[in-house]
């Protein structure tokens, strides 16, 4: 198979992904192997190949919001069917055993793997996965429409969810950056009832797409929307938009940091996290996260603005990624 890989990690501005020629994928009993038509990229791709994301697998193949076809299926796997067209996500395998697992948080599992950073992934022409981390997609999402909604969606999802927001009709939320996972989360709020406000740095494709998708309110990154919040989300790595969004909050609203790696967040005074705001984090997703996202995004219709690019070129998109050059999401087109 051919394969983007990465040795160690890189400004990527150095193009560290070489394409080369890989075995095929071996698959155990409960895996499935999988012929990878696209593959979306992510803020945490561009986190490991530069290493702000500690190194666990080395060299290792990036990429986790893959879409293919099932080509091998391993000796004890049901449920699936050669040729069926599937999304593999970010959580790759939990242990199921631990108090997280046990208890519903699977996301927090303490040994688990996640395909593109301690398992290879879908910066290829093939990837293995567990068959119960596999998500069956529906026929009327072209494979690169899927394609981001299997991180950026899911984990806007999930942040959607830790805003604590429960009467959505009216509710005033606030997304700090407008990449892959803004685009969709603002679908998926409108749909729900939300009015959107909208705070990002680039105005010729963020802003403008933020517009086109219903927003209430568009500015720059750190400018005071014109209302108290409810509760706000930042998927820009950008710790200093915390204070900010802080300051935009309603009393008893909740800031959800969206991104697995931030840049140091500075100091703020007291009052800012006084009546009752509350910061939270998000951790990865559960599999329970994907099979709701998938079907409210059917159901709403969600539609994903995307940029393709070839395998070759992904140390390219990477680049656009990281310098805010793309509008929606960046996919590669594998097969």
């Amino acid at each position: 198979m051919k394969a983007c890989v990465l040795s160690g990690p890189a400004p990527v501005t150095t193009q560290p992904l070489q394409l080369r020629e890989m075995p095929s994928p071996e698959v155990a009993a409960d895996e499935v192997r999988i012929a990878v038509s696209a593959c979306a990229i992510c803020r945490t791709d561009l986190h490991v190949v530069e290493g702000e994301l500690p190194v666990r697998r080395r060299p290792v193949i990036p990429g986790h919001q893959v879409v293919g076809r099932v080509t091998e299926l391993g000796a004890g796997v049901t449920g699936l069917s050669l040729g069926q067209r599937v999304g593999v996500a970010w959580l790759h395998r939990t242990c199921g055993t631990c108090r997280f697992c046990r208890s519903g948080r699977e996301n927090l599992c303490e040994v688990a793997d996640f395909t593109g950073w301690t398992v290879d992934g879908g910066f290829a022409t093939e990837v293995k996965a567990p068959a119960a981390f596999t998500y069956p997609l529906p026929d009327d999402l072209s494979d690169l429409a899927a394609a981001p909604l299997l991180c950026a969606g899911i984990i806007g999802y999930r942040a959607l969810k830790l805003t604590g927001i429960e009467a959505w009709a009216g509710a005033r939320l606030g997304l700090y950056g407008f990449g892959a996972a803004g685009h969709i989360a603002i679908q998926v709020a409108r749909g729900r009832g939300a009015d959107v406000y909208v705070c990002t740095r680039d105005r010729e494709r963020h802003q403008a797409l933020a517009s086109e998708l219903g927003a209430a309110w568009v500015g720059g990154t750190v400018d005071p929307p014109p209302v108290r919040l409810d509760a706000a989300i930042i998927f820009a790595p950008a710790g200093e938009i915390v204070p900010p969004a802080l300051a935009a909050l309603d009393p008893g609203g909740t800031l959800v940091l969206g991104g697995i790696h931030m840049s140091p967040i500075p100091g703020f005074p007291y009052e800012l996290i006084y009546r009752e705001r509350a910061i939270r984090s998000v951790a990865n997703n559960t599999r329970a996260d994907g099979r709701e996202f998938l079907a409210e995004a059917a159901r709403l219709r969600v539609h994903t603005h995307v940029q393709s690019f070839p395998l070759a070129e992904a140390n390219q998109a990477l680049i656009a990624l990281k310098h805010d050059a793309i509008r929606g999401a960046g996919v590669l087109v594998v097969a």
